[in-house]
């Protein structure tokens, strides 16, 4: 249930303090200026933010401003989804995506953990393998590992592994 404006902190200050938060969060200006600008002191200024109503209306002046920008970071996010250039930051995006949705936790169970390190582990097996043919064998060993990368991959996706 959303509060109702005139109950919120932001809507109990006058003009002046509701100035004062929204120059505050913008945060292009020194106290000594945004207390010039209000015709005000910098001591007026610093008992402000020390009044909980004013801290009060810092915090909702702040999610208001956050829950404006969040069509556009999902936007951005689905933009690295689709058409970023790593792997890494792609996977990173869908992540984000995901925890936000409830869909994935990043909490390991002691289970998990240790089938991540043997996953880690066999992927470094793997690389110095995948090195070490393509200093003696070249290219077709590397073919043969990559295969193997993918089996593995697909082991650990049928055994619920990441």
């Amino acid at each position: 249930m959303k509060k109702n404006k005139e109950n919120s902190a932001f809507a109990q200050l006058d003009k002046k303090r509701q100035d004062a938060v929204i120059m505050l969060f913008e945060n292009t200006l020194t106290i000594e200026e945004i207390a010039k600008k209000l015709n005000r002191s910098p001591t007026t200024l610093y008992k402000w933010k020390k009044d909980p109503v004013f801290i009060q209306a810092q915090h909702e002046y702040s999610i208001k401003k956050l829950n404006g920008a969040l069509p556009d970071a999902i936007k951005e996010l689905l933009k690295l989804i689709r058409n970023g250039k790593s792997e890494m930051v792609k996977l990173q995006a869908i992540q984000t995506v995901m925890k936000q949705a409830g869909l994935f936790s990043d909490n390991g169970t002691p289970e998990l953990d240790a089938a991540r390190i043997r996953k880690a582990n066999a992927d470094a097996r793997v690389a110095e393998a995948k090195a070490k043919a393509m200093e003696d064998n070249g290219q077709d060993i590397e073919q043969l590992l990559d295969k193997m990368l993918v089996s593995l991959d697909k082991a650990d996706d049928r055994n619920g592994n990441n």
